[in-house]
């Protein structure tokens, strides 16, 4: 009996190990077997149609449609200033005054000495003219009255000359008395009054005239054809904007095309022109413009952001109805605030991811969150609970 208890105690151990041993190896293989991959956090924006200007885009910088550097033709000493710096001045208004005292004396002094010449001139005709008598009434010879017409033709000569010199000497005077040439607005004085201005030395102030004001900018060379044809059929309309300044916008026309493309950079200038009668726009300043050549009605469009670019070029995720997403090459073409046209590749009512790229594989789950809240937007504050007063216990 004994040993039959034994050998029964023995098979009920191995039993029980045996059963152990299996339960761990089925654990084992539990723990062992992976997990699936999780589905991708994305954001996903409708394909839509919309019309759609196209559009040349470029950089420009603002320009004066004239511009004058005022400078002294003579030298002399700055006695008066007419303006403000900043100031707008009409054409023809006073600027500068220079000292006229030589000058006046100039005049003077020419004036003087035409007036001499002028006697000397006359007594020599009237010796002429007896002389030519005398000849006539065989008194004198021809030789002798030659003597007088040569001496009056002399004088003749030296009063040209002083009145000559007398009208550089008004003009001189004149020009000590500085106006404006063109209407505009004038910028920093840099000479003060009192000092010596030497002639055409010293750049006193110049006039930019704001109103109209131009544009240049350059495009590539492949649109110069549609500008042409543009031109061609009528004004060009080229609006402009500000970077970073709300509200300043202008529209104009576009006046200029260069004759010569820049070979080294493939790009041709182009001038417009603005009304600019609030002079929002400024001389020197950058500005973005646009020029819009035809509307492209029911385009196909995706925010930009959707569009990425591999090596075989440019591609989108789409969202399948199963959640998966599939990689869609497309042909993409231009760009406007954000949306960008597709050519092909893409239809109507198609879901495109916008945001969580990085994390999708092609053919994986996707799961669609909505887009993150502004960082500014606050949660609403609650009143605290109104404190109630103390017993009177």
């Amino acid at each position: 009996m004994t040993m039959s208890r034994v050998t029964a105690a023995c098979g009920m151990t191995l039993a029980m190990c045996a059963t152990l041993f299996l339960l761990a190896t089925g654990c084992a293989k539990k723990a062992e077997q992976p997990k699936g991959r999780p589905p991708a956090l994305v954001v996903t924006a409708p394909v839509t149609q919309r019309d759609v200007p196209l559009q040349i885009k470029a950089i420009g910088t603002m320009e004066a449609s004239e511009s004058v550097t005022i400078r002294t033709q003579i030298s002399g000493e700055l006695t008066r200033v007419a303006f403000r710096e900043g100031q707008d001045v009409q054409k023809g208004a006073l600027l500068f005054q220079l000292d006229p005292r030589t000058y006046l004396a100039s005049i003077r002094k020419a004036d003087a000495t035409l007036a001499r010449d002028r006697v000397i001139m006359n007594n020599a005709r009237k010796d002429y003219e007896r002389y030519s008598q005398l000849v006539k009434d065989g008194i004198v010879t021809q030789e002798q009255a030659e003597g007088y017409r040569t001496r009056a033709e002399s004088a003749a000569a030296d009063v040209a000359a002083d009145q000559a010199s007398l009208d550089s000497a008004r003009e001189q005077l004149a020009y000590c008395t500085l106006r404006a040439p063109i209407s505009g607005r004038l910028g920093v004085l840099a000479v003060d009054r009192g000092n010596v201005v030497k002639t055409n030395d010293t750049a006193l102030v110049t006039i930019n005239k704001l109103t109209p004001i131009r544009s240049t900018f350059t495009i590539p060379e492949k649109n110069l054809a549609e500008i042409k044809k543009q031109m061609a059929a009528g004004k060009v309309i080229v609006e402009t904007e500000v970077p970073g300044i709300a509200g300043v916008k202008e529209k104009g026309v576009l006046s200029f095309i260069d004759n010569t493309v820049d070979p080294a950079t493939g790009t041709i200038r182009l001038k417009a022109v603005f009304d600019n009668l609030q002079k929002q726009l400024w001389p020197g300043q950058f500005v973005n413009l646009s020029i819009t050549l035809a509307m492209r009605n029911n385009a196909v469009v995706v925010p930009s952001q959707a569009v990425q670019t591999g090596q075989k070029g440019q591609f989108v995720f789409v969202v399948k109805a199963d959640a998966t997403a599939e990689l869609r090459p497309v042909v993409a073409s231009s760009v406007e605030q954000g949306t960008t046209v597709i050519e092909t590749g893409l239809q109507p009512g198609e879901q495109v991811v916008i945001d969580g790229q990085m994390r999708v594989v092609p053919g994986g789950k996707v799961e669609i969150k909505k887009p993150d809240k502004p960082a500014n937007a606050k949660a609403p504050v609650q009143s605290a609970p109104a404190r109630q007063p103390a017993s009177g216990k």
